[in-house]
């Protein structure tokens, strides 16, 4: 009996032992789940939180950005042009959206000597390289002319064609007295 007494206890401890190893593999898994519902879930978490907030404003801004420029005039540069030509482009993006000038009134206040005075081959470069709505332009100047100067539609377009005034062409001037509030 003695035997079979020493081959259960041996049994037991097998057991014992096997269940304990057990128990060490079960801790451990349940410490790396932890991990991940602990601190490193919550660091993971803020991460994702962060990306998507950074997302979101970037398509807001985007968005903002696309309304605030939508009127704005664009340039066609190309990598061959002169530091002159791209100062003349910059020049007359900025008569374009600031002052809503029309081409041949851009072209004339870039090769002014009162002006820029740029050369007529960087001013041609730069009026056939900026890509502005002139429509909206002529619109631009001739609400401004109904507003500050109480014009007539009349006298809007007259102004707006003349080679004295903003020398727009008839259809942007048609445009414009067209697209006028009453």
């Amino acid at each position: 009996m003695s035997n079979e007494q020493d081959i259960s206890l041996q049994e037991q401890l097998e057991r014992q032992q096997k269940q304990f190893e057990e128990y060490k593999q079960q801790q451990e898994k349940g410490k790396k789940k932890k991990w991940w519902f602990g601190c490193g879930g919550c660091l993971i978490l803020l991460i994702l939180i962060i990306i998507g907030i950074t997302a979101c404003t970037g398509s807001v801004t985007n968005e903002l950005d696309n309304q605030v420029n939508k009127d704005k005039a664009d340039v066609k540069q190309d990598d061959d042009s002169t530091k002159s030509q791209k100062a003349a482009l910059n020049s007359a993006k900025n008569y374009s959206d600031v002052m809503h000038m029309s081409k041949q009134g851009i072209y004339e206040q870039l090769t002014a000597k009162e002006g820029d005075d740029f050369s007529e081959d960087d001013a041609q470069y730069a009026v056939d390289h900026l890509k502005a709505n002139y429509k909206e332009n002529a619109l631009e100047s001739a609400k401004s002319y109904q507003e500050d100067q109480n014009m007539s539609k009349n006298k809007i377009k007259e102004q707006l064609t003349s080679s004295y005034g903003d020398q727009f062409t008839d259809e942007e001037a048609q445009y414009a007295v067209n697209n006028l509030d009453d």
